[in-house]
């Protein structure tokens, strides 16, 4: 098997093949994930937090390929083992990717491949006994739509539809969708490994004659369908959501796109795909990158009427890779990467974002991975469970103007992550040479009383200071020690 990320290649080659298997351990907590009640973040059903740390990954990608038809299942296994080791919780995959023609699940419509079926198989019980989860979405649209005269759905295939764009509004296609739907929830459902059901991926108005008015009884009816079968079948429902490309947001400002991304009744959380376009779908610092997706996730959050979580779902360099033909240099890519999901996760969403790779091949580079180990570190300093946060990215104010500050907090708990824009280089990103940066926050909003100041390291993954702190009646001051790029700091009542 063909795995090209240097650390995992030698920590494999160091630690030999018993350590391989045992280097991520037996999960404990076997039950399935929930929303955690009066708090914005996940929980499992017996009350610990779980948050979602990983990528988009497919089946034909090359860490997962040889799956298929079981041609190097142990290797497959190695690489999840070493993916839970680094801190990675959760992959958001297709029940197809249909880039090319080999691996459609239904072939004909309604007529289950077996070699796919065995293929799901053992990823989802290779994900139960390592402890990763699934965010599991039944069709990938985009090359469904793009490679339509190939797709089994086609009627020239024997399939309902004519032409996707009708896909949301044909009856026939419909229950195509739902039988799809059944066989996963009858097959799969009742396992522990799977976290969500993400519905229908990036739906969109043209999957609908070009209107918007069919998304909430579409999104309706297959909710109803879903959860009615799990919970017939074992008393109990996965969370549920529907994704949307984010820039459709100010792209189709006429349509009525917000109700059914952030408050359709039957959504669990909402989750939309973070491709701004110029300073993350073609990047060319990594301050604005994390800049836009701050902004971003502030304006989904204040969508939110019911304070269910939100989770970017997708993101990336996806004009640079597509439409441009090249991956981001490797050193740009990674600084980007971390600093999107520092972005994410201290702006108020669940977890670091889920990339999207796109570079060639589609894997996450060393750095990212550490990036993510170092994010799922951090975690334990917060106590997610009850942590009913706000968007605070303009609340705080950080004394020095070239420190940008991303936040969030109730009033027992806070996150800040500053983030220098003043030292950004001729490649994009920040020079790690520049003298330490000295400047003080103000956090509002927390109840007075003495609070335990920790400041990370994201790079490291360590803590880099501990200050007791005491917030008054008005707000926290704390005076940051210098750091030379960013830091993160998690704040908790002494």
């Amino acid at each position: 098997m063909d795995l090209p990320k240097r650390d995992q290649q030698s920590w494999i080659a160091e630690a030999g093949p018993l350590a391989v298997l045992a280097a991520a351990p037996e999960p404990t907590d076997t039950s399935w994930v929930q929303v955690a009640p009066g708090a914005p973040y996940f929980v499992t059903e017996a009350g610990h937090p779980w948050t979602p740390i990983g990528q988009n990954d497919a089946v034909e990608w090359v860490e997962l390929r040889d799956l298929f038809r079981g041609r190097d299942r142990p290797g497959v296994e190695a690489h999840l083992r070493w993916l839970r080791a680094e801190g990675v919780t959760c992959l958001r995959l297709m029940l197809e990717y249909a880039h090319k023609r080999h691996r459609y699940l239904e072939r004909p419509v309604g007529r289950f491949v077996p070699d796919m079926v065995r293929l799901w198989d053992d990823l989802f019980a290779l994900c139960e006994s390592i402890g990763l989860k699934i965010l599991l979405t039944p069709f990938d649209t985009f090359w469904t739509w793009l490679k339509w005269e190939h797709h089994p759905y086609n009627r020239v295939h024997g399939g309902p539809l004519l032409h996707p764009s009708e896909f949301l509004l044909c009856r026939e296609s419909r229950q195509a969708i739902k039988a799809r739907l059944t066989f996963a929830v009858e097959r799969w459902g009742g396992s522990h490994a799977l976290f969500a059901w993400d519905l229908w991926n990036e739906i969109h108005p043209a999957q609908a004659g070009g209107s918007a008015e069919c998304f909430g009884e579409f999104i309706a009816d297959l909710s109803h369908h879903v959860r009615g079968l799990e919970t017939r079948l074992y008393g109990r429902a996965h969370p549920q959501t529907v994704s949307l490309f984010g820039p459709e947001l100010s792209w189709r400002p006429e349509m009525n796109l917000r109700d059914p991304i952030f408050r359709h009744p039957d959504l669990d959380f909402a989750s939309i795909h973070i491709y701004q376009q110029g300073t993350i779908d073609a990047p060319r610092n990594t301050v604005d990158a994390a800049v836009s997706t701050g902004r971003i996730v502030r304006e989904a959050l204040a969508e939110i009427r019911d304070g269910r979580p939100f989770l970017d779902s997708e993101h990336g360099p996806i004009h640079t890779f597509k439409d441009k033909r090249r991956s981001l240099p490797e050193r740009f890519d990674d600084e980007y990467f971390r600093h999107m999901q520092w972005a994410h996760l201290c702006s108020g969403g669940a977890g670091g974002g889920m990339r999207w790779p796109n570079r060639k091949p589609h894997v996450l580079t060393a750095g990212m991975r550490r990036a993510q180990r170092a994010l799922s570190l951090f975690l334990p300093l917060i106590d997610w469970t009850s942590f009913r946060r706000g968007n605070l990215n303009a609340e705080v104010k950080s004394l020095s103007g070239h420190a940008v500050p991303f936040a969030c907090g109730d009033d027992r708990q806070a996150v800040v992550w500053l983030l220098r824009a003043d030292t950004v280089g001729p490649d994009g990103t920040l020079d790690r040479a520049a003298p330490p940066l000295s400047t003080a926050i103000r956090v509002p909003g927390l109840a007075p009383g003495r609070y335990r100041a920790t400041g990370w390291d994201t790079v490291a993954g360590a803590v880099a200071w501990e200050l007791d702190v005491e917030a008054s009646a008005r707000a926290l001051t704390l005076t940051v020690p210098p750091f030379v790029a960013d830091v993160a700091v998690a704040l908790r009542p002494a």
